[in-house]
Formats: C-alpha cells, structure tokens, sequence
C-alpha cells in the first residue's frame, strides 16, 4: 500500500475494532474478524474498502485453495461485519461464499483409551489438567481459567467463570477431581492459580498466568499417538467423551445440558438417540464415572491441610 491506502487502512481497521468492542464481542472473536481484514488488505496489497465483487470471489477463491472451511467461515463473517458497520455496504455473502453444511461426529474414547491416555501422562499438570477436563466435561479455557477461589469443597461444585457465551455455570465437583486438584497444588502452592506456567515448582508458585494452550494441545496429540490412540481426537474430546460417558451411564439430557453449558437442548442431543427417563441425581453419575480413573492419577494419599483450607 501507498502511504495515502495505508492511512486509510489504519483509520478503517480502528473503526473496525472500535465496533466490535462496542458490540461486546470477545476477544477471541475480535481477534478473528479483525484478522480477516488484515488478511485480505496483503492479499491485494491495498485498503479493502474499495474491492468489487469479482475481487472479494477472486480472494475467496483462492483462500479456499489454502485454508480451512472453519478459517473461511471466519473471514465471512469478520469482512461482512467490516462492510456493514464500518463501510455501512450491504454484501451478500452467500453468494460470494458459502461454506458446506458438514454434521460431523467427534470421535469418542473409550475408558480403556482414557486410562491408557492418563497413564501415558507422565507431567503431573498435563495429567491432572487432562482428568479435570475430563471429570467435569470443560472446555479447554475453562479448566485453564479455574483458580483457588473457584473450587467450592463444602458444596462439591465449581464456578466455572466467563465460558462460550460469556455465560457463568457451576458444575458438579467430583471428588476425585477435588483430591487430584488437592495434589498437584500441593506441588506447586501458586496463591491463586491452579494450573500456573512455568516448568518448575518455583516457576509456578510466581506464575501470574496460567499454561499456555499450545503446549497442552501439542502434549495430548503426541501423548495420544504414543500411546496407540489412531482417532482424531484433541482436549476438547474429552469433553465429548464425558457427555457421551454419561448418556452412557444413564443420566438424562437436561441434567447433562446443564452440567456442559449448552444453550441448545439441540447441542447435548449430538451425543445421544436415548430417551431422558431417568431421574437419578446427577452427582452420583458423575461421582461413580470419574471414580473409575482416580487410581491412575497421583497417588492416594491425604492432602495436606493448608491445601484443604485453601482449595
């Protein structure tokens, strides 16, 4: 770009982000629509506000040669969302591109492959984090998010803070999930976080952020093949799996709805062609389910009190 496109630019692309922190959209979501017009401004090597059509199917185009549906769909909407409340120009996206309609199904572990998952799980914050997940069907920010202050050891229950939607919940704390989160804070005794950065006990006891996502994601893909596991599965499987673990054992959809956060009965639906007849508490199932995977965690030993006063 010129100096004149690129002032241009600059003054449209904060036009951009001031719209999108008006409307409330996280900042995950910023980040994404944001992106998108960063994305096709180098891509033509000027300010996007004056592209015709043939160049918005020319960039789509060859995008789709390059990337991910799930990338597309993101800078639909990121460039639809820049004509519309920062060029004020309707676009008719669906013309231009409309990704396919895919209902896929995740793949599912079995409590075999779990087992092998969590004994292959040599690190004790990737082995305690992977349970958590699991032991309470969170999604990846949510369990990285938990502090001290989050664990409710009188009520057996977690405030989990600010998930999908921007939507709090509390959840059932499993016991065992309550004693593996007990021990590894023991390790580390950071006075706030339960999963802290940092490699060493020192490192987490100061962190002031929590672990990143990359690690974790690289870790459960490499300690998955390792351990012989051939599905196509990442940490947000494992709370596919407890969904589906607990269609199994019984409970009902709107137990489960709750318990996961969904929005949509719709949602929970996925993991299930069952009927919603039984009436059991959820807290046994889930209780019973986690229960079966404590033995591999840490050993079973008492906490020690400050851990009990503190979590």
């Amino acid at each position: 770009m010129n100096k004149v496109q690129q002032t241009r630019f600059d003054s449209l692309y904060q036009r951009h982000v001031n719209a999108l922190t008006r409307q409330g959209k996280s900042t995950s979501t910023i980040e994404a629509y944001t992106r998108a017009v960063r994305r096709i401004a180098a891509f033509f090597d000027r300010c996007p506000d004056r592209l015709s059509r043939e160049d918005l199917e020319a960039y789509f185009s060859s995008l789709i040669k390059t990337h991910s549906w799930s990338t597309i769909k993101l800078d639909r909407n990121g460039l639809q969302f820049f004509y519309s409340h920062v060029l004020k120009q309707e676009w008719q996206w669906v013309d231009i591109v409309k990704p396919p309609m895919v209902k896929s199904l995740p793949d599912i572990l079995t409590q075999a492959e779990l087992t092998r998952l969590i004994e292959s799980t040599r690190e004790a914050r990737y082995r305690t984090y992977f349970f958590i997940v699991y032991s309470m069907g969170l999604r990846l920010s949510e369990a990285l998010n938990l502090r001290i202050g989050d664990i409710d050891a009188k009520l057996m229950r977690v405030h989990v803070r600010c998930g999908k939607g921007r939507q709090d919940r509390f959840v059932i704390l499993p016991k065992a999930a309550l004693l593996a989160l007990r021990q590894y804070w023991a390790i580390h005794r950071n006075p706030s976080l339960l999963f802290p950065a940092g490699l060493t006990p020192a490192e987490q006891h100061s962190a002031k952020a929590h672990m990143g996502r990359g690690g974790l994601q690289k870790s459960f893909t490499t300690i998955a093949r390792q351990c012989g596991i051939h599905k196509h599965v990442s940490i947000h499987s494992l709370r596919h799996c407890y969904g589906t673990h607990l269609i199994e054992a019984g409970l009902n959809l709107r137990a489960i709805q709750q318990e996961m956060g969904h929005q949509s009965p719709t949602t929970t639906a996925l993991y299930t062609r069952l009927t919603d007849s039984v009436q059991q508490q959820s807290s046994v199932f889930i209780n019973r389910m986690v229960d079966q995977l404590q033995g591999l965690l840490l050993e079973n030993k008492r906490a020690p009190s400050r851990v009990t006063a503190e979590v």
